[in-house]
């Protein structure tokens, strides 16, 4: 779970992948990881899911469902090349605005480009800042979107919070995340496909191991499905629920502001 904890010497440290370190090192660590892969992004999540996260994507965006009104306001957080807020936009009818909010400049650049070359700028504003302090107003968007982010996130606690406190009454959260397998043999194929084949595709694509060996490790770091369904209930949001996808390599978390 990513949550800061006192080392021996006194000092805050958290979880980077498999390594302790100090509180305030880990954002600066993610940040090179995801300035490494921004071109590559897409390559990367086709790795790292055998290409399900396009579908597990679609699903994610199903679940949020916008309306087909100009006034719809979305919030997709860890975005940066657009993946999901393209998707809300078309499921809209290219009615509903997303902003696209990514602490990464790298991530946005891509997403920014993407967006001009699908005629969607007019529908998305590309913000860079950060998850745990986010610079809008209260009761501002009817959808928080996050898909495959929070786990980079340092203090989770705290982004869950700022989600809750932007959504509008009767807005949603939708978390979508590498979780806990639970099926017996699917979960040793998993575990070798992750540690073993993962890092060395990561070599080969883009001639850099060490940014997927993170990736891999901050899976197995993040709480399974029932422990941040309870984080979720505990920044405030209400009928709190997940579903599995794939025996649980992924999980969409839903949460309601009510």
């Amino acid at each position: 779970m990513a949550e800061s904890r006192t080392s021996a010497e006194g000092g805050m440290e958290t979880s980077y992948g498999f390594r302790e370190v100090a509180d305030g090192e880990k954002q600066g660590l993610v940040n090179e990881v995801f300035h490494k892969v921004a071109k590559r992004y897409d390559i990367m999540n086709d790795v790292m899911s055998a290409g399900l996260h396009r579908v597990w994507k679609d699903a994610m965006v199903a679940a949020v469902n916008p309306r087909k009104d100009p006034t719809y306001r979305s919030l997709d957080v860890a975005g940066g090349t657009g993946d999901i807020a393209f998707r809300i936009v078309e499921a809209s009818g290219r009615l509903a605005h997303v902003t696209v909010l990514d602490i990464n400049g790298s991530m946005l650049g891509v997403g920014a480009e993407r967006a001009a070359k699908k005629g969607l700028s007019e529908n998305l504003t590309f913000v860079e800042a950060n998850a745990e302090s986010l610079p809008f107003e209260d009761n501002s968007f009817d959808a928080y979107t996050i898909a495959f982010g929070i786990r980079n996130v340092p203090h989770i606690d705290v982004a869950l919070k700022e989600a809750y406190r932007v959504l509008k009454r009767g807005g949603r959260l939708l978390v979508l995340e590498f979780s806990e397998v639970d099926m017996p043999l699917l979960d040793r194929v998993y575990e070798e496909w992750s540690f073993k084949a993962i890092p060395r595709f990561g070599q080969m694509i883009t001639g850099d191991a060490e940014p997927y060996q993170y990736l891999v490790e901050s899976i197995r770091k993040f709480p399974n499905q029932r422990d941040f369904a309870a984080m979720i209930s505990k920044a405030g949001f209400s009928r709190v629920t997940f579903t599995n996808y794939t025996g649980g390599i992924a999980a969409l978390h839903s949460g309601w502001k009510i």
